[in-house]
């Protein structure tokens, strides 16, 4: 269960015993049953208010999203970036923080068992839950949630992502330390942002508090997280002599690592310096 305001959401246990006890229910149900077939009619419903307010959400604010889109390289590069540096090895979890659309919830969910979005829109989740549902991706639930205090459990997710966030946030650095302490040993964190530039109409007119960060900013916050910063690329904007974004997208790796220990059987944590 799940709280946003006055709403709540549920959903099944990731625990798979609750699962499959809830599976096995389920296909007992006979498929013609009469109060079955009114809620999923409700369901189906329900689904599609969901996608008119996503698609009402997205008409008021496309304008300004189109415009910043246009100084930089398009997004579907930079993600082909990311799934070629996170390789195609399948994984057990997934965190995207700031989850907004949804979208990296949605090309990594063949990889991942089990996918988690948070963000503090209420609206933002309402698109991403629509797009989710579009794409019939099933193993991913978005939540509300402050990307300083994620409603999650510490050291459980293999992958964590932050896909231009940062320069909303005051505290990046925090940010970072946080998303640091989700990921399991030898778990990696994709931040993708912009570099530093100089447009201020972005502070100005679109709420952004950072200017694009640095290598090397990146870098030191990254170690202070206790991660190791194992690639970073840059993606130049294109066309034209106006003042355009150069998109960055940074891998880190937590530290630790999982060790077996053949003699029990059991893993073991070991920190490395």
């Amino acid at each position: 269960r799940y709280q946003e305001g006055s709403w709540a959401f549920f959903r099944l246990s990731d625990a798979d015993s609750a699962r499959d006890f809830v599976t096995g229910l389920v296909s007992g149900i006979r498929g013609a049953d009469p109060q079955v077939e009114r809620d999923l009619e409700r369901l189906a419903s329900v689904k599609r208010k969901r996608q008119d307010r996503a698609v009402a959400y997205f008409s008021v604010n496309a304008a300004s999203w189109d415009h910043i889109r246009s100084l930089h390289v398009p997004d579907r590069a930079v993600e082909a970036a990311m799934l070629k540096l996170v390789g195609k090895r399948p994984f057990q979890s997934m965190l995207d923080l700031g989850t907004g659309t949804g979208r990296l919830l949605e090309i990594f969910s063949p990889l991942y068992r089990r996918g988690v979005g948070i963000d503090m829109s209420r609206e933002m989740l309402t698109v991403a839950r629509a797009n989710l549902d579009k794409a019939g991706v099933s193993n991913a639930q978005v939540r509300q949630g402050d990307i300083f205090a994620p409603p999650v459990e510490r050291d459980a997710f293999d992958l964590v992502t932050i896909h231009q966030v940062l320069h909303y946030l005051d505290d990046p650095a925090r940010a970072i330390h946080e998303a640091a302490r989700l990921l399991r040993p030898a778990g990696r964190l994709v931040i993708v942002d912009f570099a530093p530039h100089a447009l201020e109409f972005l502070r100005e007119e679109h709420a952004h508090m950072r200017l694009g960060f640095s290598d090397r900013q990146i870098a030191d916050w990254f170690s202070e997280a206790g991660l190791d910063l194992e690639d970073s690329q840059e993606f130049e904007p294109r066309g034209g002599n106006e003042a355009r974004l150069t998109v960055k997208l940074w891998l880190g790796r937590d530290r630790r690592l999982l060790i077996a220990d053949p003699s029990n059987d059991t893993r073991q944590i070991r920190e490395t310096a």
